[in-house]
């Protein structure tokens, strides 16, 4: 077996630390969400718990995992979901069945097709195999293949927000995945008018402000915003 470059395991190590997400009543103090400020994974069930009202965050551990009590919940899909059926407030899906599909397509576009190419274990593997001037451009081509497909998805759909003028599922897909793109890898967003505009409204939200990575108690000074 190949050993692994030490560097890359070191940096890995270094980015988790977690955080708390608790608010009021006794059923979510048992909340705890294991996060880490760059992970837009992490991010999206950030924004989900604002919204859902569980305010008050504090240092803690890892990324992205919720743990309820004795029930221990993995990937932020699942999270997401979980949240969903267990604290209705602020709905994540619309009741309509389109837009609920709607919302499902386009948050497994950046899901499956955009962030997982552009994680630190894949750029790492980049930056070994064919070296560190070919991370950004491999990042930058599946972003903007994703987001020209995001576009042609949502152009006859979307209002203030992804899929109309409320708050739903694919907005917390998309608000940290647009963050990423702009401050981590430099992509020009004017040619993605649909995604452009709605990250704007983005920025007019609490909730979404408050969860993106240059936010988070364990955002290195550097990459504050």
């Amino acid at each position: 077996m190949k050993k692994q470059n030490p560097p890359l395991i070191q940096s890995l190590q270094s980015l988790f630390s977690p955080i708390m997400a608790s608010g009021t009543g006794e059923v979510s103090k048992k909340l705890k969400l294991y996060s880490n400020w760059r992970s837009s994974c992490s991010c999206r069930v950030r924004i989900a718990l604002k919204l859902k009202e569980f305010l008050k965050l504090n240092p803690l551990g890892y990324v992205p995992v919720l743990v309820d009590g004795d029930f221990v919940v993995a990937d932020s899909f699942a999270i997401l979901l979980y949240l969903e059926e267990k604290y209705p407030q602020h709905p994540l899906l619309p009741k309509d069945l389109q837009k609920r599909a709607l919302n499902y397509q386009a948050a497994n576009l950046v899901s499956a097709n955009i962030q997982p190419l552009q994680n630190l274990s894949v750029l790492g593997y980049i930056h070994e195999k064919l070296g560190p001037d070919e991370e950004i451009p491999l990042a930058q081509t599946h972003i903007r293949k994703g987001f020209a497909a995001l576009e042609k998805l949502l152009e006859n759909y979307a209002g203030k927000y992804a899929t109309g003028n409320e708050v739903f599922l694919a907005d917390l897909f998309l608000a940290p995945q647009i963050d990423g793109a702009v401050r981590r890898f430099n992509v020009d967003m004017s040619e993605y008018p649909i995604l452009s505009r709605i990250n704007e409204a983005y920025k007019e939200l609490p909730a979404f402000q408050d969860a993106m990575p240059g936010k988070q108690p364990d955002t290195p000074p550097e990459a504050r915003a």
